[in-house]
C-alpha cells in the first residue's frame, strides 16, 4: 500500500493528544537508617522472638501438636511402609555406586528420614539416598582409596561370615591401622560433613537464591549424564567380570575398554540372573505406569526381586558352584558414632561444592514443586538448614550425602502421603531391617543390585526421545542439555556440572547481548503496531520509522544497539555528517567567484545541503522502549549519542512506552534537557501518540514551508 493510503489510514484513526502524567513524590527510604533498624532488630532478645526463631528452626514443633489423626494416619502409615520397603533394596544397591558396604547406605537412610521429619518444611518429598550423589561420593571415594595405597578392587570382607557389628568394627581397626573400608567411610563421612557445612553457610548467608542458576535444561542434563556413568559402572556386575575401577576424568570410555578387553571372562550364570532381573523389573515398572490408576499401591518389585534372588543364590549356592559374586555381611546394630576425620577435608575441600550444590539444588526444586502442587508454602532457607544437618549430623554416624529423590517422592504422593509423619514410619522400617534382618541377604547377588541400579534409571535415560521436542521448542536449551550429558558422561560429572552452569550462563549472557529487534508497522484500522518482518499485511508508516529493541540496555550490548538501530533504519548518522562534509567540500572548490559567495549565504547554503543529502524517506526515528527494562549509565550515554547525531541530520528521535525506572535514569541523565524542559516532546506514553506527534510535525513543516 503506498504513503498516500497510509496517511489517509491514520487520518481515520482518532487523534490522541499528548498525555504528560504527574509522578507521585517518591520517599526515599534512609539506608543507614533501615540497616540500623534491621541490625538493632535481629539482636535484640525477646521471649516472643526466641519462640518463633526456635520453632522456625524446628518446624515439627509447629505442626505436629497440630496433627490430624483421623485424617492423616492411614495415608502417612502406608506411604511410609511403602517406602520403607523401596528404601531397602535401593540402599543396599546404591552401597555400589558409593564404593561402601550396604550398612553404611542403611544407616544414611535412617537418620536422614527423621531428621528431615524434624527440620523440613516440605510435607511429601523423601529425603535419603540418591543415585546421583551416590555416585559423586564414589567417586571421590575410590580417588582417596586407591591415592592411600589401597587396592580398589580388594575386598576387605570376603572372608567375614558373622553379622555381628562388634566383630565388624573389630576387624576393620585390626586391618593396619584402619582398613580400605576403614578409610573409605571416613573419606565418605567427611565429605559429607563438608557438604552439610557449605550448605549451612548457604542458608546462613540466604543464598538459595543461587539455585535460579541451575536451569532446568542443564539438571536434567546432568542427570542424564551421570545416568550413562552410573550405568556404565553396573555393567561388569551384569557380566560378572573383573576390571579394574577406573575412577577420574574419562571413566566412561576407560570402563568400556576394559569391558571388552575381559568380555571373555563373563560369568554365565550372572549374565541369566541380570536378564531374568530385569525383565521382571521393567515388566513390573511398565504395567505400573500402564495401570497406575487402577493399582493405588505401587508393587514392590525390588523387595520381592531381592528375597526371591537371595533364597535362590543361598539354596542352590551360586556363589561357591559359579563363582558369582555376592554382598557379604551385612552387620546389625550401629556402629558407634566417630568425629569425622578433620584431616580429609582440606582434600575433599573443593569435591565437596558441586555435591552440595546439587544436593540443595534438587530438595529446594522438589519441595517447591510439589508445594505448589498442594497449594502450601515452603520456606527455601529453612530446606536449606534441613538439607544441610542432613548431611552434618548423620556424618557422625557413618552415613554419606543425601538430598530429596524424586522416584521416592511421586510414590508418596501417590499412596496418600500427607505429612512427614510417613518419613518416620519409613525409618522404623529400615530400623528393623538393621536391627535384625540385615544378615539374611548376605548370599544377595551384587548383579541383582546392579539391575535395581539400572531399571531406577529409566526415567533419566528417557530424556534422550524427549530431545527432538526440545530441539523444536527452544535449541538453545537443547545445546545446553547436550553439552552438559556429553560433558557429565565422556569427563566427569563435577566438570559436567560445572561445564552446563558455565555454559547456560554464558547462553543468557549472549541472549542479553545479541538480542532480538524488529522494525514496527502498523496494523491497519487500530492504533497498535507490529514487528513487521513477521507479520503480513502491516502498513509502513510515512516519514517515520519505529525501532524495537527488545532488552535492557547497558554497557554490553550497547554497541549492538547502535549497530543493529543503524542497520534497520538505512542510516548510520556519523557516516552521513562525513559524506555530506566531503560533500560540501568538493561543490565549494568547483563554485568560483559570486557562486561561492552565494554558497555561503545561510538560505542557499541549507539548500546545498539538502541537494548534496542522500535522499531519505524518513524524518523521524520512534524508539519502542516497551521491552526496555533498565538503562544503566552507557545506556543512557547510548541514547543522548544517538539523539544529538540524528539531530545534526534533521530527523528527530521520540521515545515510547518507557517504563519509570528508565524515565528516571533519562531524567537523571539530563536526556530531556535542563529541568526535562523538552519531555513533552521527546517522551510518549503509546507508539501511536508518537506516530501521530511525528505527522503533526510533519503536517506543520509542510504548510509552514508553503
Amino acid at each position: 500500500m503506498n504513503s498516500e493510503t497510509e496517511e489517509t489510514q491514520l487520518e481515520e484513526q482518532p487523534t490522541c493528544n499528548h498525555i504528560h502524567l504527574a509522578r507521585r513524590t517518591n520517599n526515599h527510604v534512609n539506608i543507614s537508617k533501615s540497616l540500623k533498624n534491621k541490625l538493632r532488630n535481629s539482636c535484640t532478645c525477646s521471649a516472643k522472638k526466641a519462640k518463633k526463631t526456635f520453632t522456625g528452626f524446628f518446624p515439627v514443633i509447629r505442626w505436629l501438636p497440630k496433627y490430624d489423626f483421623k485424617e492423616n494416619t492411614w495415608g502417612d502409615v502406608m506411604s511410609g511402609l511403602i517406602i520403607g520397603i523401596i528404601l531397602v533394596p535401593q540402599a543396599i544397591a546404591y552401597s555400589l555406586l558409593a564404593g561402601l558396604k550396604p550398612i553404611y547406605s542403611l544407616y544414611t537412610s535412617f537418620f536422614a528420614n527423621l531428621i528431615y521429619f524434624i527440620m523440613g518444611t516440605s510435607r511429601h518429598v523423601s529425603v535419603g539416598i540418591f543415585s546421583l550423589l551416590s555416585l559423586m561420593v564414589g567417586q571421590v571415594v575410590d580417588r582417596e582409596v586407591q591415592l592411600a595405597g589401597f587396592d580398589l578392587d580388594d575386598e576387605v570382607f570376603k572372608d567375614i561370615k558373622d553379622g555381628n557389628a562388634t566383630d565388624f568394627i573389630m576387624n576393620i581397626t585390626t586391618n593396619m591401622e584402619c582398613g580400605k573400608e576403614c578409610y573409605a567411610i571416613s573419606v565418605a563421612a567427611a565429605l559429607t560433613l563438608t557438604a552439610g557445612i557449605y550448605q549451612l553457610l548457604m542458608g546462613i548467608f540466604r543464598l538459595g537464591f543461587l539455585s535460579i542458576y541451575l536451569s532446568e535444561p542443564m539438571l536434567d542434563g546432568f542427570a542424564t549424564g551421570a545416568s550413562l556413568t552410573i550405568l556404565t559402572a553396573q555393567v561388569k556386575y551384569l557380566l560378572g567380570i573383573k576390571i579394574p575401577r577406573s575412577p577420574g576424568i574419562g571413566m566412561l570410555v576407560t570402563t568400556w575398554i576394559n569391558i571388552f578387553k575381559n568380555i571373555q571372562t563373563t560369568n554365565m550364570c550372572d549374565v541369566v540372573t541380570s536378564a531374568i532381573c530385569i525383565a521382571v523389573l521393567v515388566a513390573a515398572k511398565e504395567l505400573g505406569d500402564r495401570y497406575k490408576d487402577k493399582i493405588k499401591i505401587p508393587l514392590p518389585t525390588e523387595l520381592v526381586v531381592i528375597v526371591v534372588a537371595t533364597l535362590v543364590s543361598h539354596y542352590c549356592n551360586l556363589n561357591e558352584v559359579y563363582g558369582s559374586s555376592v554382598s557379604g555381611v551385612i552387620p546389625t546394630g550401629f556402629i558407634p558414632p566417630k568425629v569425622p576425620d578433620f584431616g580429609l577435608m582440606g582434600k575433599i575441600a573443593v569435591d565437596a561444592i558441586p555435591l552440595a550444590v546439587v544436593s540443595f539444588a534438587f530438595t529446594i526444586s522438589l519441595s517447591e514443586m510439589f508445594a505448589k502442587k498442594y497449594a502450601y508454602a515452603v520456606k527455601a532457607n529453612q530446606e536449606m538448614f534441613a538439607i544441610g544437618f542432613c548431611n552434618i549430623i548423620p556424618s557422625f554416624f557413618h552415613c554419606f550425602a543425601t538430598s530429596a529423590a524424586l522416584a521416592k517422592t511421586l510414590v508418596k504422593t501417590s499412596t496418600g502421603c500427607k505429612t512427614q509423619v510417613s518419613s518416620v514410619v519409613s525409618a522404623i522400617v529400615v530400623l528393623l531391617v538393621l536391627l535384625f534382618f540385615a544378615p539374611l541377604f548376605y548370599s544377595l547377588q551384587k548383579c541383582v543390585l546392579a539391575c535395581i541400579i539400572i531399571v531406577s534409571l529409566r526415567g533419566a535415560l528417557r530424556k534422550f526421545k524427549d530431545l527432538p521436542a526440545l530441539w523444536r521448542l527452544n535449541k538453545v536449551d537443547a545445546v545446553v542439555w547436550s553439552l552438559t550429558v556429553c560433558s557429565s558422561a565422556l569427563i566427569s560429572t563435577e566438570i559436567g556440572l560445572m561445564v552446563g552452569v558455565v555454559f547456560s550462563m554464558l547462553c543468557l549472557i549472549v541472549r542479553t547481548q545479541v538480542p532480538h529487534t524488529a522494525m514496527l508497522s502498523h496494523i491497519q484500522d487500530t492504533v497498535f503496531y507490529e514487528d513487521g518482518d513477521r507479520y503480513e499485511n502491516l502498513l509502513p508508516i510515512p516519514k517515520t520509522k519505529i525501532f524495537r529493541f527488545e532488552c535492557p540496555l547497558h554497557y554490553a550490548n550497547k554497541d549492538y544497539f547502535l549497530k543493529a538501530l543503524f542497520k534497520k533504519v538505512g542510516m548510520d548518522p556519523s557516516l552521513e555528517i562525513i559524506r555530506q562534509k566531503k560533500m560540501l567540500k568538493k561543490l565549494n572548490k568547483a563554485q568560483k567567484g559570486k557562486e561561492q559567495e552565494d554558497v555561503k549565504n545561510s538560505d542557499n547554503h541549507d539548500i546545498h545541503i539538502e541537494l548534496l543529502s542522500k535522499k531519505n524517506d524518513f524524518k523521524t526515528i520512534i524508539l519502542d522502549c516497551s521491552s526496555i527494562a533498565f538503562l544503566d549509565m552507557s545506556g543512557i550515554n547510548t541514547l543522548k549519542t544517538v539523539l544529538k547525531d540524528y539531530k545534526e541530520v534533521q530527523i528527530s528521535i521520540l521515545l515510547a512506552c518507557c517504563n519509570t525506572s528508565v524515565i528516571d535514569a533519562l531524567r537523571r541523565g539530563a536526556y530531556f534537557g535542563k529541568e526535562d524542559k523538552d519531555i513533552k516532546n521527546m517522551l510518549f506514553y503509546s507508539i501511536h501518540d508518537a506516530v501521530q506527534f511525528a505527522r503533526e510535525k510533519e503536517l506543520a513543516a509542510t504548510d509552514s514551508t508553503v
